[in-house]
């Protein structure tokens, strides 16, 4: 794993036990003790996450709202000073290039929040689109990125500032907070289902902070966590993972991330003419979600049967440590959406019985 790219946390892995995989062309930690056990501790406590391999792009510039109501699916517009908004970049023929958060800084001013394995890409695909006043710089390799995430994340991370962090609602952030004396954006926006925070530094105070953080959370029990748990923790949440719920040949409209699309703002994007033929002729196909009717674990690219027709196939599954059951995100034809519909999963070679059933499969507080 020579060639993989690293974070600045990658020193302290080891130190934390951490066991670390090919992610996208990074080597990250799956995970430092367990991944039930970090899944578990996001759930009831709280856990930290590296998540410095993300990307980081800026845009300034007079024409930056102009530029990138042409680049993105959501209404920009809507965006105040200190707001956050999720949204997804599109290819004319309606897939998906990438999802990603925008952050206002202000006016004219804007922090794109990019999925690592997309960085070089989304930014070769931003700069050929630039038009008039507009500015791009990536941040990716001097920026880092932890995740506090969890019902006690704003407990432990108060400990470390004078700035009151209950004042950062949902999808909002403030710039310049001093964390353990090293400056960060801080913003409220999870990607687990549960309530937490996102903490945006200079990549030479990353492991200062790293260690901080677990220390100040010791006595809440605030474990380490891997990309193993962050996946189990958005899957159950139905929180869409480029690559999976989301590719160049899946649109955010299959994927089910249509509250991201607005195809009803004033300017036009890049993807909305299909985006809108697919709304308006009815989706072929959709994300539901499934669960096994019998013994087996549905896995990403397992084939979805109706009968004998082949109907999809299952985009993310596992075991579900909070709900120790065994469910999955499939991308299937729309006839066969249906809530209770009996499908059948292929897992090696035999097809196994399973349901569709309600997502989001946890929902915070119930």
């Amino acid at each position: 794993m020579t060639n993989l790219k690293r974070t600045p946390l990658f020193d302290l892995y080891k130190e934390y036990g951490g066991k670390t995989i090919d992610f996208g062309g990074w080597e990250l930690p799956v995970q430092f003790s367990s991944i039930k056990e970090e899944h578990e501790a996001v759930r009831t406590r709280a856990g930290l996450f590296d998540v410095s391999h993300m990307g980081e792009i800026e845009v300034q510039g007079a024409d930056s709202l102009k530029y990138l109501q042409k680049m993105l699916t959501n209404d920009i517009s809507k965006i105040k000073d200190g707001g956050a908004q999720y949204t997804a970049m599109c290819y004319e023929n309606g897939g998906t290039v990438d999802d990603l958060l925008v952050y206002k800084i202000a006016e004219h001013h804007y922090l794109l929040v990019i999925n690592a394995s997309n960085i070089e890409k989304d930014y070769n695909w931003l700069e050929v689109h630039v038009e008039g006043d507009v500015h791009l710089v990536n941040l990716s390799e001097q920026t880092a990125q932890l995740a506090l995430q969890g019902p006690l994340a704003e407990k432990v991370l108060q400990k470390l500032t004078v700035s009151d962090l209950s004042v950062i609602g949902f999808f909002k952030f403030q710039q310049e907070i001093s964390i353990n004396d090293k400056k960060a954006l801080v913003s409220r926006t999870g990607y687990t289902g549960e309530d937490g925070f996102e903490i945006y530094c200079d990549s030479a105070d990353a492991s200062a902070l790293w260690k901080a953080i677990l220390d100040a959370g010791k006595e809440e029990g605030v474990l380490p966590c891997g990309l193993g748990a962050r996946d189990t923790l958005r899957f159950e949440a139905n929180l869409a993972l480029y690559g999976q719920e989301l590719s160049p040949e899946i649109s955010p409209l299959e994927a089910g991330i249509g509250f991201a699309v607005k195809l009803n703002k004033e300017s036009d994007f890049l993807g909305k003419s299909a985006l809108a033929a697919q709304w308006e002729s009815g989706l072929p196909r959709k994300i539901v979600g499934i669960e096994m009717v019998d013994r087996g674990i549905p896995r990403h690219g397992y084939r979805v049967y109706k009968g004998e027709k082949l109907i999809g196939e299952v985009t993310t599954g596992t075991q579900s440590p909070t709900l120790k059951k065994n469910i999955g995100l499939a991308l299937i034809a729309t006839e066969f959406a249906k809530l209770e519909t009996e499908v059948e999963v292929e897992i090696r070679g035999k097809r196994l019985k399973a349901v569709v059933i309600p997502t989001p499969f946890y929902k915070r507080g119930k």
